[in-house]
């Protein structure tokens, strides 16, 4: 499975982004996607996920302000950011995951991040 992420860019705080990441390859295995963010000099942090059945889990400073969606069809997955601040700013990757089996570890892909950043 590759992931291809787009969508970064510069906002004004209080401003709106939407991230998109289209996967080719294998898609047929994936089951979970996610979004994550890493910010210079910090670790790589969850910032939402959405199973294959539509449930979603966001990170607290993520709750109210983004949403997670995904399309089964084009194989993507989309982050819209509202109510942007200046500690959104990050690279943010998106991830896709699977296991085989149910006693199995999770496989993950990664994108290759798109840069975020919130500023005036």
């Amino acid at each position: 499975v590759q992931l291809q992420a787009s969508g970064g860019g510069l906002v004004q705080p209080g401003g709106s982004l939407s991230l998109s990441c289209a996967a080719s390859g294998s898609t047929f295995d994936i089951q979970n996607w996610g979004w994550y963010r890493q910010a210079p000099g910090k670790q790589r942090e969850l910032v939402a996920t959405i199973t294959s059945n539509g449930r979603t889990n966001y990170a607290d400073s993520a709750k109210g302000r983004f949403t997670i969606s995904r399309d089964n069809v084009l194989n993507t997955v989309n982050l819209q950011m509202n109510s942007l601040k200046p500690e959104d700013a990050a690279v943010y990757y998106c991830n896709a995951n699977y296991r085989p089996h149910y006693y199995d570890p999770y496989v993950h892909f990664w994108g290759q991040g798109t840069q975020v950043t919130v500023s005036s």
